[in-house]
Formats: structure tokens, sequence, C-alpha cells
């Protein structure tokens, strides 16, 4: 069955602990990343938190890239491609060994967290083993494993993923709305403020899972 897991891995054992370490307020998150091979990856990747000046600076110093392209100047973002040739062991072993996708990747101070797609919980095995082989320290926070029901590709529950694709199946988030909450209610029949809370927790739990992956500090502390 197919298993995402989420966890952290400190950045002396990922990637770029040099810059993180030269500029605390850096934040790297991937917006893609695939093998080169055994000995480097490649990772598409946005970069904030510092100037451009003092980003490619910092990462003309990182002895742990190699290849380095500025793609795009976004005014307080950059995105970047570049080649990662020091701490890539854990990753290739993700993408090869284990037939993983890195779904999400943000590195911050001193650690990266990551959220890791397997196509069968018995191959993350593979990635715990390999961790304890080699001394390297990846902590699990959450295994979600994909039952078949999409709520649990979103980071929601089952209540929640039905009350938001109802909502948006009657209308309720059109411009104006062709349902109102008290409609919405009648048809899970229960309360008006109880769909209500539904509502919101299933919007909060799915930005957080999508949009804001990531980007809470209090992760990192």
């Amino acid at each position: 069955m197919p298993t995402i897991v989420s966890g952290t891995v400190p950045a002396n054992e990922f990637a770029l602990d040099h810059s993180l370490d030269t500029l605390p307020d850096l934040r790297f998150e991937i917006e893609r990343i695939v093998s080169t091979g055994d000995k480097a990856v490649m990772p598409l990747l946005w970069i904030r938190g510092a100037s451009r000046e003092e980003v490619e600076e910092t990462l003309e110093a990182d002895p742990t890239v190699d290849n380095v392209t500025l793609l795009g100047d976004f005014d307080d973002e950059w995105l970047f491609q570049m080649e990662w040739v020091g701490h890539v062991d854990l990753i290739v072993q993700m993408l090869t060994n284990s037939e993983a996708t890195i779904l999400d990747a943000v590195g911050h101070k001193d650690r990266w967290k990551l959220r890791v797609l397997y196509p069968r919980r018995s191959l993350f095995s593979k990635t715990h083993d390999f961790c304890d082989e080699h001394g390297l320290n990846f902590d699990v926070k959450a295994i979600r494993e994909l039952d078949g029901e999409p709520a649990g590709r979103y980071g929601l529950t089952t209540e929640q993923y039905d009350v938001l694709s109802t909502a948006a199946e009657m209308g309720y988030f059109e411009v104006p709305r062709s349902v109102t909450l008290q409609e919405l209610a009648e048809e899970f029949d229960v309360s008006h403020q109880a769909v209500s809370e539904r509502l919101r927790r299933a919007t909060n739990a799915l930005v957080h899972d999508t949009l804001f992956v990531g980007l809470n500090d209090r992760e990192f502390e």
C-alpha cells in the first residue's frame, strides 16, 4: 500500500548545510529532485531569506553543490538548479533503491523537513535500515498509509474530505454561492455550527498539508 512518511534530517547529513549555517534565515524548498547517478542529484529549488547576492556567494562557497544555475528571479525568492555532490547517499537510496518520490523537502536552520511517498510501506523499511547502517538520523514524525480513500492524499480525514468535496460540488465556494451553509448542514444532517467547524478544520488541514508544508518555523525549533 502506498505510504507517505514525514520526518526531519539534520542538514549536515542531507544537503546545503554550509549555506544554511552561513545564512541562518535562508530557506530552501524543493520544486523537483532527480538522481543523476550514485554521486550526485540534481534538484530544482526555491530559495528565500537573503539577498540574491548573498545567496549566490554562499552557494558558490558551498562544497556540497556544483553547476549552480539561476533560472528565475522573483524579487524576494529565486529558482535555482544545481547538483548536490555531498551528503547525497540518503537521497539516492530513497529515489533508487526504495523507489520513493520526494513530495516536499524544505531546508531551514539546521535541518530538512521531508515528505516522501513510498509505493509500499516495506520499501520505507529499506530506507530505515539504510539509515541505521550508515548512522544517519531520519527522525520520522508521521507515517500515513494511502488506503485508497482520496482523503489520505491531502492530509484530510474522511469526514473532512467529504465536507469539502460536497461543499464544492454544491457550489458553496462559488461567487455567488449556490448553496447556503444551512443547506449544506442539512445535507450532512448536522447543525449549522457543526458543518461550519468541519469546513474550517478541513480547509486548515488542506492548506497546511499543501501550501504551507515546511513553512512553519516551529517545526524547525
